[in-house]
């Protein structure tokens, strides 16, 4: 099936480019997106960006891309601080949305994300995939569905530690265990605090990680995770002399509030293409 959007608000560089998502590539004029068990193909056409997808997944990946949420207005706001760098990133970048992803593919996947750069994470993420996902087919191309929990649970440390994880072998096994016997779904309706407080208890959760799992995966939008990047901004963007990254994240939540997620990714985004 195929459906479109307004792409003045849905560019799939702006989504797919700024950090919040690994099971993507480029195809042809677009991305190929892969999600969970699903996969999808975005590309933009015109003023439209238009999403094909396997008939019966068109409301997961409108869903996903958040299409039922008015980023016009989101914008608005994020520009309304005057502060020059958000004004500018807000504006150009207009077309990045926030992802609703699958909880359990982002804790797992933002695990692999720490002290990693993207091309590793991704080619890490798909070696799992293909170890441990089920070969599916989409648009006449292969491709390997997210692997369940129990066969996460169920492929031990050495498997990780052949597809390339390092030091994180542990956590995935661990924590992956740990999801097996107790499941998240305990997790879902916790404030974004009281969640972040449960996410540090799993195996090699950090602080960052947990605001991500929160803010890409459980639809946390008062989540700001902070990595050097946001330090670099908080400094000479924002003048600020705090040294702690849980002091730089309390700054943050406590000026954006519920916008602090959106506004997050802009920066982080603007900052990173050197606005």
């Amino acid at each position: 099936m195929k459906f479109d959007y307004d792409a003045q608000y849905f560019n799939p560089e702006h989504v797919l480019e700024c950090g919040q998502v690994f099971r993507f590539n480029r195809y042809g004029a677009g991305y190929t997106v892969l999600s969970a068990d699903k996969a999808c193909y975005i590309h933009t056409d015109g003023n439209k960006t238009v999403v094909e997808c396997a008939d019966g997944d068109g409301d997961y990946f409108y869903d996903y891309f958040d299409l039922a949420r008015d980023y016009s207005e989101i914008v608005k706001r994020a520009k309304a601080h005057n502060i020059p760098l958000l004004t500018r990133s807000a504006e150009i970048f207009k077309g990045l949305r926030l992802l609703n992803q699958n909880r359990e593919e982002m804790l797992y996947s933002f695990i692999i994300s720490q002290n990693n750069n993207i091309p590793r994470i991704k080619l890490i993420i798909s070696r799992i995939c293909g170890g441990l996902g089920e070969k599916r087919e989409f648009m006449g191309r292969e491709y390997y569905t997210f692997p369940t929990t129990e066969k996460l649970a169920a492929a031990g440390v050495e498997f990780f530690k052949a597809a390339g994880c390092g030091y994180r072998d542990a956590y995935l096994a661990e924590t992956s265990a740990r999801v097996l016997s107790e499941g998240l779904s305990h997790l879902y309706d916790l404030p974004a605090q009281e969640l972040k407080k449960k996410l540090l208890t799993y195996k090699g959760v950090g602080a960052k990680v947990a605001d991500c799992v929160a803010l890409f995966g459980f639809g946390k939008r008062d989540s700001f995770p902070v990595d050097t990047w946001i330090e670099k901004i908080y400094r000479e963007d924002f003048k600020g002399e705090l040294c702690d990254r849980d002091k730089i994240n309390e700054y943050f939540t406590r000026l954006f509030g519920e916008d602090s997620g959106y506004i997050q990714q802009y920066l982080f985004y603007g900052k990173r293409q050197n606005l």
